[in-house]
C-alpha cells in the first residue's frame, strides 16, 4: 500500500546523521563524509527512555541535596537550588530567582516530560493528532536551544568561589546530581530519532484527534 505521505525512506534514501547529505542507503556509507548510512538511529527509543529515566532519578536529589556548602566567618550554610531561589526572591532579586527557577527547575523538568511523551508517541503508546505532535516536537526543539542556560547557572555558582579568603565554598552532592541531569537530558535529546514520529503519520491521521 502506497503511504499517504511518502518519505525518503520509502525510496531507499537516508540522510547522513553527520553532514545531512541525502544518499541511497544501499551505498552503506555517506559519499561526502564516510559516515555509515542508516534509515533510522538504532535503538533510539530504548536509549532515549533509559537516559530520561536516569535523568528523572537524579532530578529529585539534585533539588533536595545541598548544591554547595558555604563557610562564612565560621558559620556553615548548606544551600539547595530551591533554597537559593527562595532566598533571592525574598531579598528582592527577582530576575535572578526567575533565572534559577527557569534554568534549574522548569526547563529540565519540561525536557524530561516532553521527550518522554515523544517517545510514547513514536512507539505507538499514545496517538495524538499530527498538529499536536508537531507542536510538542517544536516545543522540545525550542527547549533544546536553551539547554545551555543550565551550564550558565553552574558557571555562576563556580565563580562565587572566588569571593575572597573570608568565605569558603565547596560543591555539594546536589551539584553532581544537577550536572548529571543536564548531561543526561542533552544526550537523550541527541539519541532521539524524530523521523520515527513521521513514520507513524499515516496511522495518526486515521486516529481521532487527542
Amino acid at each position: 500500500m502506497k503511504p499517504k505521505y511518502p518519505k525518503a525512506a520509502d525510496f531507499g534514501l537516508a540522510g547522513c546523521h553527520t553532514c545531512g547529505k541525502v544518499s541511497e542507503v544501499a551505498l552503506g556509507n555517506c559519499p561526502r563524509c564516510g559516515t555509515r548510512l542508516r534509515l533510522r538511529k538504532p535503538a533510539s527509543i530504548q536509549n532515549t527512555v533509559a537516559l530520561m529515566a536516569a535523568a528523572a532519578a537524579l532530578y529529585i536529589p539534585s533539588h533536595l541535596l545541598p548544591i554547595m556548602t558555604v563557610v562564612e566567618l565560621g558559620e556553615v550554610t548548606h544551600n539547595t537550588i530551591m533554597g537559593g531561589m527562595v532566598t533571592f526572591w525574598r531579598s528582592g532579586a527577582y530576575p535572578i530567582a526567575i533565572v534559577i527557577f527557569t534554568a534549574s527547575i522548569l526547563i529540565p523538568l519540561l525536557k524530561i516530560l516532553a521527550l518522554s511523551w515523544l517517545c510514547a508517541a513514536a512507539s505507538g503508546k499514545v496517538h495524538p493528532s499530527p498538529k499536536t505532535l508537531g507542536k510538542v516536537y517544536w516545543f522540545t526543539e525550542l527547549l533544546g536551544r536553551w539547554s545551555m542556560i543550565d551550564i550558565f547557572v553552574v558557571g555562576i555558582l563556580v565563580s562565587i568561589v572566588q569571593l575572597g579568603n573570608y568565605m569558603s565554598i565547596t560543591p555539594g552532592p546536589g551539584a553532581l546530581a544537577f550536572a548529571g541531569v543536564v548531561m543526561l537530558t542533552m544526550f537523550a535529546a541527541m539519541s532521539f530519532e524524530p523521523r520515527m514520529l513521521w513514520d507513524r503519520l499515516d496511522e495518526l491521521t486515521d486516529s481521532p484527534p487527542s
